[in-house]
């Protein structure tokens, strides 16, 4: 199993943060577009090679972001119509989210067996995600699904203000 940080900074206007492993050595690098149309996450690994990129689409009647990973789109998060408490669904072949992720505490499950969770660390400056890996060779959808869940909690937010 291999643990991974994810670590916002409070206040950040460049949109940059990091995924950390349990040394505190970077990983991963999240950078999302200021002021481009659509919005956009790419997320960099050490060597600066992109493992997954996070797209807001613009014309949608409801929010809707997609996820690529190694290049190929693979995970699809869209808004359901609800009057009262928001309602999102994820759609992704095999792939599954179990457990309360606008808590930032779930699974991920991959043909319903687990590959990763998440849980907020709650005694932290900023958010603070603790990414537990269980299915190493899917690395990269979990960090990719873990910063797209956490784009449209921000999303989400930014527009009830």
């Amino acid at each position: 199993m291999k643990q991974l940080f994810i670590k916002q900074k409070v206040f950040s206007l460049s949109e940059k943060f990091t995924v950390k492993d349990e040394q505190e050595r970077d990983q991963y690098f999240v950078e999302g577009s200021f002021f481009k149309i659509p919005k956009t996450f790419s997320i960099l690994d050490t060597e600066n090679q992109e493992i997954g990129m996070i797209t807001k689409k613009t014309f949608s009647f409801l929010p809707t972001f997609l996820v690529e990973v190694d290049g190929r789109e693979s995970v699809m998060i869209k808004k359901e119509f609800t009057f009262f408490k928001p309602r999102y669904a994820i759609e992704a072949e095999g792939i599954d989210v179990q457990g309360n992720w606008w808590e930032m505490s779930f699974d991920i499950l991959r043909h319903g067996t687990v590959i990763g969770s998440v849980s907020k660390q709650w005694l932290s400056w900023g958010d603070t995600y603790q990414v537990d890996i269980l299915d190493e060779t899917m690395e990269h959808l979990i960090i990719s699904l873990v910063v797209a869940i956490d784009c449209v909690k921000a999303d989400q937010s930014s527009s009830r203000e």
